[in-house]
This record gives structure tokens, C-alpha cells and sequence, in this order.
């Protein structure tokens, strides 16, 4: 994937840019552009090398101040609009203008509503994290909804990509104000960052954000929707509080039986496992059914992998049959190696039966 979006940043774009900046301003020398462009690591860089890479070179070839420079990208800004590429105009406010902080804000807010400036407010925040928390505050009430989720994109912990942010890791208070004004926002788009923005938080305070969720749980369905969103690291770890706000409680009247899986495979191969789902339960059960598997790492020990298996509500007496499919070919984010593996089946966070298999 990495290596797909550096790509992105290819001759067609460096042309594309090169070709903007001279129709806005004739003198600048495209030719230099791209030579400081093109040097000996150019083809290794990898994504945001080849980002920052670009944005010193356009420092260096063009012949004017800070604030000239924010004005000229903002006129060839939005012929980027909706791509990665447009990351360029963000990534030069982030290297040039921390200390012009008003003028590098207003750009800021602005390059985000054709690319994303969540990568480049991050040195903002670690320079003055009070003013940039309540500039979020701000931007978490603007009009335009990539600017709404820059509010919460900018301010995750944890962001992939990112700077850490190492002082909300440790108190995200700052961050709970932003996040409830957007908590009911009408974009999927701010919603998802808004969950993933609890998600982040859920890895050094669960308790935090398990409170959170229980005051707002029931709002509605979109807020619901973030909550349990927010929460799903939890809920894979079998949180019992994160997944009996769902309703899915531990039950003792819930039994798998009758779990099987393929003895012997291959690396390449596929392996298949079938099991009996019955509830015993005098009421309908609400059912969240995972699977984890415990792969052989390359240093011989053991790695689980959770994956969802179903969600849905079981009648009293009732019986299931479930079979699966679990390809063993090697990955790019997967790499399998021989030796004895176990499955087992999970129901409400609760691990309910497990098998061993062998891979060779």
C-alpha cells in the first residue's frame, strides 16, 4: 500500500505542480524545480520522504517569504483537491511556518478542505498544545466538514502516520470537549475519525473512554455507531464493560460443541473448522462470535489474531452450524511458519472451545 501511494508522487505530478506554480508565477524557475527533484535517492524514497522531500525543494527554488509563499499555494491548492497529493501544500506549512503561527493556522484550515493537514498540525500541537487544543475546539464547529475532522484527526494520540502526541497520551482531557461536539456530526467522514480518536485513547485509559461511551450510549443511532466503533479494541480484547454496553453479556446457556478443524495443512493452504452453536437460554441471547487464531511467529512463539465471525440474536432453543475457511497463504501483512497452531472459538468476549492443527 505504501508503495502504491508513493507512486502518486510520480513525473505526472511533479509536471502537474511544476505547470501550476509557473501559471501563477511566471518567474519561478521550474527548470532547477526539478532538477533538485530528481537526485540520486529520489527512486528510494519512500512516501513521506518523497512529501517533505518535495516540499524543501519548492523552499529552495521558490524566491519569496512565508507568507507570499502560503498565497501562491493557495491558488493552485484546490487543483489537487480530493487526493493524497494535495498533502504538499500542509507538509510546507509544517516545515516553514511554526513560527508564524496565525498566518500558518488560517492555512492550515484552509489546505485541509482539498487534501488532509492532519499529519502537519501535529507539530502545532507539541509547540503550544493549549492554543492548538482550543483551535480544534474552534474548527470542531466550522461548516466544512473536513475542516471538523481535522479538529479530531489532528488531535489522536495516535495517529498512524504521525507524530505520537506523548502529553495527551498521558491525559487526553484536552481532547473530550472536541470530540463531543462532534459526537453527532451529520459526515460519516468526521464520525469515523471521531471513533477512531476514542479508539486511540481506549490503548492508555479504557476506563476514560468506557465512561464516555456509557454517557452518551443511546443518543442515537449515529452516536451509538461511533461508540462501538470507538470501543472495538476492547471488545476484541473481551472488555466485559465494553461489550455488555452492546448487550453482549457472558452466558453461561450459550455451548459450542463439536469444533473441528483441518489436522494438517500446508503453508499456502486453506484451512477449514466447522463447530455446533446452541443456546440452552430461556430468552433470545445476543451473540458476538469471534474466532482467534494462534499463529506461529518466525522466533517459534505465538501470536493470536482475532476475527469476527457474526453478530446477531439467538432464540431460545435455538442451533447453528458454522463453517469457515482460513487462508494460509502468506501475506504482506501475514507471513506463516510451521509448527502447531490453535483455534478457538470466542462468544460475547468469552473463549468457549479451542483446537490444535499443524502447519507444515
Amino acid at each position: 500500500m505504501a508503495e502504491e501511494l508513493r507512486n502518486l508522487f510520480n513525473q505526472d505530478f511533479i509536471n502537474n505542480l511544476s505547470n501550476a506554480i509557473k501559471q501563477e508565477y511566471p518567474s519561478f524557475d521550474d527548470h532547477l524545480f526539478q532538477t533538485l527533484i530528481y537526485n540520486d535517492q529520489w527512486d528510494e524514497l519512500a512516501l513521506k520522504q518523497r512529501v517533505r522531500h518535495i516540499s524543501i525543494c519548492l523552499h529552495q527554488t521558490l524566491a519569496m517569504n512565508l507568507i507570499e509563499a502560503l498565497e501562491l499555494l493557495k491558488k493552485i491548492a484546490p487543483q489537487f483537491k480530493g487526493g493524497l497529493t494535495g498533502i504538499i501544500f500542509p507538509d510546507y506549512v509544517e516545515v516553514y511556518g511554526l513560527d508564524n503561527w496565525d498566518e500558518s493556522i488560517e492555512a492550515l484550515e484552509y489546505f485541509t478542505q482539498f487534501s488532509t493537514s492532519e499529519f502537519a498540525v501535529r507539530p502545532f500541537v507539541i509547540k503550544n498544545q493549549s492554543l492548538m487544543m482550543n483551535q480544534f475546539l474552534e474548527w470542531s464547529k466550522h461548516q466544512n466538514e473536513h475542516v471538523r475532522r481535522l479538529a479530531s484527526e489532528g488531535s489522536r494520540p495516535r495517529l498512524p502516520w504521525g507524530s505520537a502526541l506523548s502529553n495527551l497520551k498521558k491525559d487526553p482531557s484536552p481532547i473530550f470537549p472536541i470530540l463531543d461536539n462532534l459526537k453527532e456530526d451529520p459526515s460519516l467522514y468526521v464520525r469515523k475519525s471521531v471513533a477512531n480518536n476514542l479508539n486511540d485513547i481506549t490503548k492508555d485509559h479504557p476506563e476514560l473512554v468506557l465512561d464516555i461511551a456509557q454517557k452518551w450510549i443511546g443518543d442515537n443511532n449515529e452516536t451509538n455507531w461511533i461508540i462501538k466503533k470507538g470501543i472495538r479494541t476492547l471488545m476484541k480484547k473481551g472488555n466485559q464493560q465494553a461489550l455488555e454496553l452492546f448487550g453482549f453479556a457472558n452466558n453461561p446457556n450459550i455451548h459450542i460443541t463439536d469444533l473441528v478443524a483441518t489436522n494438517t495443512l500446508t503453508i499456502g493452504d486453506t484451512l477449514t473448522f466447522s463447530f455446533h452453536l446452541q443456546s440452552t437460554d430461556e430468552k433470545p441471547t445476543k451473540l458476538r462470535i469471534e474466532y482467534f487464531i494462534d499463529f506461529i511467529k518466525a522466533n517459534g512463539k505465538h501470536s493470536p489474531k482475532l476475527f469476527k465471525l457474526a453478530e446477531y440474536v439467538i432464540a431460545p432453543g435455538e442451533k447453528k452450524v458454522y463453517t469457515k475457511n482460513q487462508s494460509f497463504k502468506d501475506l504482506t501483512t501475514r507471513k506463516h511458519y510451521p509448527g502447531k497452531h490453535r483455534i478457538s472459538i470466542v462468544v460475547n468476549g468469552e473463549m468457549k472451545d479451542s483446537t490444535d492443527f499443524f502447519v507444515k
